[in-house]
């Protein structure tokens, strides 16, 4: 073959230096642009020093100019009303649940998720949220609303706006509204997939358990399209391609006749819906009187930038909503360089306002829906690993609050207040039930004598039982968890007879079971 030319050699050569040049230059940026939230934290992953939690992949690894702010990147793209930056902001902890799946950092035990030494997994037990999805009809309609009168102004949008003039919604036909996401780093489709591979990579050892191959693994979903496509992607994670020879989806109806005997509570609780001063109407109802508090400045900073264009509260709303929304389809968002890091602040503690009052500790209706559930698994735990090793229930995040209300896990000393910020509140949106979220609850032996006890992990995040946390790995004996749990079902109260049902509606759930 002839010799390259003398001009092909140093275009060759000159491109080379360019790549090395970049590549050097990316290896830096990406060090630097590397959140607290990524540190190694999870070690002793199983047998060996495993760096780093284990994620989808690698957050950096996509190019996302939202996820890290720092004081020098402070410019007028993101949110001209000012403001203080923060260095380690990250963008996808402040989405009120309308974000792709987070870990869990706030209030977690030092030492990972590792099974403590001298311990073994017998049994787990998962409440997981469906993966990301696109806007359900009732936001997306709100979304479609906004940007049909921002179109009919002919207004030639300035200041944080701008992007507007040439911005496309980020989807392209209504059927997509409400189910998975298939596009991006944070696809809900990979996420689910991604999820399975995950815990059979930390529990594959249960899927040789005696039990569960006498015959196929029950696991569950209510009957929502984007919640059944969850469960599947998973399940091809989980058991294979072929799961569905290893496994058996069953579909719990979300209807409302079936009273106690449901995954969706909410949708059986007569007096809960119903009730619109204490049941589901009082979250929305809080969350709009704590938005209000925030928004004036954000209307008055727009209307300057675009005279003639003020906007309501609902579509300020709505711009935070897309910022999410748009960033679990495209990977980034336009919608989220508007707002200052305190406005994402407000909107994300209005979101954790609406589920905390809607179906969490702020409803008297709360507890008594997820004690459902919670007394299921229980049983399962107290039976052992006879009743077999592997539980998975995926559902809605309106149906984790009251679980996690029922656990009395990250519940607060008092309610949240629509005045200002608690800062050190435990209940979170984004980090307890994201999109993808998952509550796992690990059913430990440990020692020579083989006793027992419960581990919760939240996202990743080991999170101790209030007072119940002296076991290994800051794990609940399972005497104490039983104790735990009866006394709350004594203090709650009889779902049937709460939720104003008539006595032949079922009292608890019998489905779950292998």
């Amino acid at each position: 073959m002839p010799s390259p030319t003398p001009i092909i050699t140093v275009v060759i050569l000159v491109s080379s230096l360019a790549v090395a040049l970049f590549a050097v230059w990316w290896n830096s940026f990406s060090q630097k642009c590397v959140p607290i939230v990524i540190e190694a934290q999870h070690s002793r992953y199983f047998e060996y020093e495993y760096t780093g939690k284990p994620h989808h992949s690698s957050w950096h690894s996509w190019w996302h100019p939202q996820r890290i702010w720092s004081s020098a990147e402070a410019s007028p793209g993101r949110g001209q009303g000012g403001g203080a930056v923060t260095h380690d902001w990250n963008i996808l902890y402040h989405l009120g649940g309308n974000g792709p799946w987070v870990e869990k950092v706030d209030n977690v035990v030092e030492g990972g998720i590792a099974v403590p030494d001298g311990c073994a997994v017998d049994q787990v037990h998962m409440m997981s949220r469906h993966a990301e999805r696109y806007p359900t009809f009732r936001v997306g309609r709100r979304m479609i609303k906004l940007l049909d009168r921002m179109k009919q102004s002919r207004i030639r949008f300035q200041g944080d706006l701008a992007f507007v003039n040439h911005w496309e919604l980020f989807w392209s036909d209504d059927s997509q509204m409400e189910q998975l996401t298939s596009t991006g780093p944070f696809s809900g489709t990979l996420g689910s997939f991604t999820t399975g591979v995950r815990l059979r990579t930390r529990y594959h050892n249960l899927l040789a358990n005696p039990k569960s191959l006498e015959r196929k693994t029950r696991f569950w979903a209510s009957d929502s399209e984007r919640v059944i496509d969850t469960a599947r992607y998973f399940g091809a994670g989980f058991f294979g391609l072929d799961w569905e020879r290893a496994a058996h989806l069953e579909i719990i109806p979300e209807r409302s006749d079936l009273g106690g005997n449901t995954l969706t509570p909410g949708d059986t609780c007569l007096k809960y819906i119903e009730d619109t001063e204490e049941g589901h109407d009082k979250g929305p109802k809080t969350m709009q009187n704590y938005r209000a508090t925030y928004m004036p400045a954000i209307r008055e900073r727009l209307l300057k930038q675009n005279p003639g264009m003020e906007f309501t509260d609902d579509e300020i709303y709505a711009m935070q909503e897309m910022c999410g929304f748009e960033t679990t389809v495209r990977g980034s968002s336009h919608w989220c360089d508007v707002f200052t890091q305190n406005e994402f602040l407000n909107f994300e503690y209005a979101r954790d306002i609406l589920h905390y009052y809607r179906a969490g500790p702020g409803t008297k209706y709360g507890a008594v829906m997820g004690w459902l559930w919670l007394n299921a698994t229980t049983n399962l735990m107290l039976e052992g690993p006879s009743a077999g090793p592997l539980f998975f229930s995926f559902v809605h995040d309106g149906d984790i609050a009251p679980m996690i209300t029922a656990l009395d896990i990250i519940n607060d000393d008092e309610h949240l207040p629509i005045t200002h910020i608690p800062s050190s509140r435990k209940w979170r949106k984004s980090q307890v039930s994201p999109m993808g979220g998952r509550i796992i609850f690990e059913l430990l032996s440990c020692g020579t004598q083989q006793n027992h006890f419960v581990r919760i992990n939240i996202n990743d995040g080991i999170t101790t039982i209030p007072e119940c946390d002296g076991g290994p790995g800051s794990s609940c004996p399972l005497a104490e968890f039983r104790d735990r749990v009866k006394r709350k079902g004594e203090e709650v109260g009889h779902f049937r007879e709460k939720c104003g049902l008539d006595d032949e509606a079922p009292e608890r759930i019998t489905f779950l079971h292998q």
